[in-house]
């Protein structure tokens, strides 16, 4: 039976010719679906770790709080590595980036998501009224609800462009003559001086860092709801959806879909 509130629309795919996910059969009334394919949990766990680099070195050279207690020659000594491991966290994490962005155009439908359509943004307001705890029509979904699709474009897609200019820009500055330097000498005419580019790379951060606490949460707080293997699936791929559920996601599928079965 069709979902009748999607009327056939599926707010999480963007493309007709994304990969639909392997599914296999568990028992007569339980399926795996392997939502997160590997360079999606790659992606994953190498954001994590640059952003947690980032974090913890990001907040030193903004506040070195050991230099008192170290002698000049040793504080400089660990500045430098602070600063060198920040400087490798950022290429590292632009470059996951780029590969991530890639793979939104090859993976399969749960790589992507498509934020014109407007059944994504209905999907959204009904996913803000469940966690709301308010009277709703959200559906199932497997993977991201439009909700969660909606802040990793925000906070993972535009809060990273907003890090990698400003951050590149503030390494380069020094050396405005250098390859790098000439790449990004547009950045003030969009963040303004140096000390408000400063803010912006500082303001984004700690966005990153709320968002990593409410990202937590909500995952561990969907695993105990629905009890569908949404923190192991970050490891394995693999999530498990009763018969039910899934056929109200096929249902949920692009326009023609359900005539190429």
């Amino acid at each position: 039976m069709a979902n009748p509130y999607h009327s056939g629309e599926n707010s999480e795919s963007v493309y007709k010719n994304n990969r639909p996910p392997k599914i296999e059969k568990v028992n007569n009334d339980t399926l795996k679906i392997y939502v997160w394919e590997l360079p999606v949990r790659i992606f994953h766990w190498i954001n994590a770790a640059a952003i947690f680099a980032l974090m913890i070195t990001g907040i030193y050279i903004g506040d070195p709080f050991f230099a008192s207690m170290l002698q000049e020659e040793a504080s400089s000594f660990l500045m430098g590595w602070v600063r060198y491991i920040h400087f490798f966290s950022a290429f590292l994490f632009t470059v996951n980036l780029l590969i991530r962005l890639y793979w939104t155009f090859v993976g399969n439908k749960y790589a992507t998501s498509n934020l014109i359509r407007k059944i994504f943004w209905k999907d959204t307001w009904e996913t803000v009224k469940f966690y709301l705890f308010l009277k709703n029509k959200k559906p199932h979904f497997v993977g991201h609800n439009p909700l969660a699709q909606l802040s990793y474009w925000a906070i993972i897609g535009g809060g990273s462009i907003i890090m990698i200019f400003t951050g590149f820009y503030l390494y380069v500055e020094p050396q405005p003559e250098s390859f790098l330097g000439w790449m990004f000498t547009w950045v003030p005419a969009i963040f303004g001086d140096s000390f408000e580019i400063r803010s912006w790379h500082h303001l984004v951060a700690w966005a990153f860092m709320a968002f990593v606490v409410v990202h937590v949460y909500l995952s561990i707080r969907e695993d105990y709801l629905v009890k569908n293997g949404t923190m192991s699936s970050i490891f394995t791929g693999y999530k498990t959806e009763t018969k039910h559920s899934n056929e109200k996601t096929e249902d949920e599928s692009m326009p023609g879909e359900q005539n190429d079965k």
